[in-house]
């Protein structure tokens, strides 16, 4: 699969999404970081993180991106969407994460925007989902800019084991939303 751009014409920085791939590993490392799984239980284990490399290698449903600035191809970060049974029902779920020096610009929006859209290309589900802690305004505020409905509050397992207070966002990827 060829990366998915995303030209957005706001005023700011372009994203691509690259399809992730073996050389991918050290972003899965870097975003592993205290300051950025704060609000996901904390950081993952060394061999955690490496089946977590290796099941977004493997060809599944769904598709794990990192995400590059459209001109000069500097990584920022990644973003994902993933199958998950929710509410007796398949939808796609997403998430992302961009690297401290590059947050605050509107990337993660974009990303996300993006991710949405590569989503519906693949047409199995009608909905993408968001699910981040209620308490992380930054992620929250992607969801918003990023076109996403607020359904409202839940209690999400994330990781297995860590249950948190989340909002529950989402994408009618039929409508377009």
């Amino acid at each position: 699969m060829d990366g998915v751009d995303e030209r957005i014409a706001a005023g700011g920085e372009q994203v691509c999404l690259v399809p992730w791939a073996e050389g991918d590993l050290w972003l899965l490392r870097r975003t592993n970081s205290p300051e950025m799984t704060a609000q996901l239980g904390g950081p993952e284990s060394e061999e955690r993180l490496l089946a977590r490399h290796r099941r977004y290698l493997e060809p599944g449903d769904g598709q794990m991106y990192r995400v590059t600035l459209a001109d000069g191809g500097e990584t920022v970060g990644s973003v994902g969407y993933w199958q998950r049974a929710w509410r007796d029902t398949e939808v796609w779920e997403t998430g992302w994460g961009v690297l401290p020096e590059f947050q605050g610009r509107g990337l993660a929006v974009r990303a996300a925007r993006a991710v949405s859209g590569a989503a519906r290309a693949a047409a199995s589900h009608r909905y993408l989902h968001a699910f981040p802690s209620v308490e992380h305004a930054a992620s929250n505020a992607v969801c918003r800019g990023a076109g996403f409905t607020l359904l409202g509050q839940v209690d999400f397992e994330y990781p297995k084991g860590h249950w948190i207070r989340s909002n529950d966002w989402r994408v009618d990827l039929e409508r377009g939303d």
